[in-house]
């Protein structure tokens, strides 16, 4: 808790030399001065309280667009696609904390970090010796290279009091847009991806 104007203008009258010359009466005109004095100090200690919440992203507001210039936003990923504060957050969050990996598991964490449900499917072609009778025929050798992420449902963004603003929407349904985007700039170079939608 920041230090109130009344608690700057005692802390301000404590360093006056002693004498006449530096009346410390509540109707003398230099503690008039020195409560005007206290008003602004009270207001930049409180204002530099607030700051501190923009020192993370997760609660930045005033200086969200600093950190969306910080990690490179918007990009070709999310420039029409991240419209309210919490999606901005969750953008700048998840480029702060992502971690490489090429793995199933990493890609369907990356996935739920963007709040996607998904499933990877890799394909295999049928290989005599390894293959039974009943798999299904994929295609050749080239199939090795192909995956496919099917996204469960549509993501819904709830209107949350705290973190959503005046003139956000009470809830947002999207296409994951974003993480088709994000997949096929994060795949490796080789491999073909496939993103497919099923109900929720």
């Amino acid at each position: 808790m920041g230090m109130t104007p009344t608690d700057y203008r005692t802390q301000l009258q404590a360093l006056l030399p002693p004498g006449d010359a530096w009346p410390r009466r509540a109707d003398a005109l230099l503690t008039k001065l020195l409560a005007a004095l206290a008003e602004e100090l009270a207001r930049v200690d409180a204002r530099s309280e607030q700051l501190l919440g923009e020192a993370l992203p997760e609660s930045a507001l005033e200086l969200l667009a600093d950190w969306e210039r910080v990690v490179g936003l918007p990009d070709a990923c999310s420039a029409e696609l991240a419209t309210t504060v919490a999606e901005r957050r969750q953008n700048v969050v998840s480029i702060l904390t992502q971690q490489g990996g090429s793995s199933r598991a990493w890609f369907i964490a990356f996935a739920a970090r963007l709040g996607y449900a998904v499933e990877i499917d890799e394909f295999r072609p049928f290989v005599a010796g390894l293959s039974h009778c009943g798999d299904r025929l994929l295609g050749g050798h080239a199939v090795r290279h192909t995956w496919r992420v099917r996204v469960s449902g549509a993501r819904y963004t709830p209107f949350r009091t705290g973190s959503s603003q005046c003139g956000d929407r009470l809830g947002k349904l999207t296409r994951a847009e974003d993480l088709e985007c994000r997949l096929k700039r994060l795949k490796q170079a080789h491999t073909n991806l496939i993103v497919s939608y099923e109900g929720a």
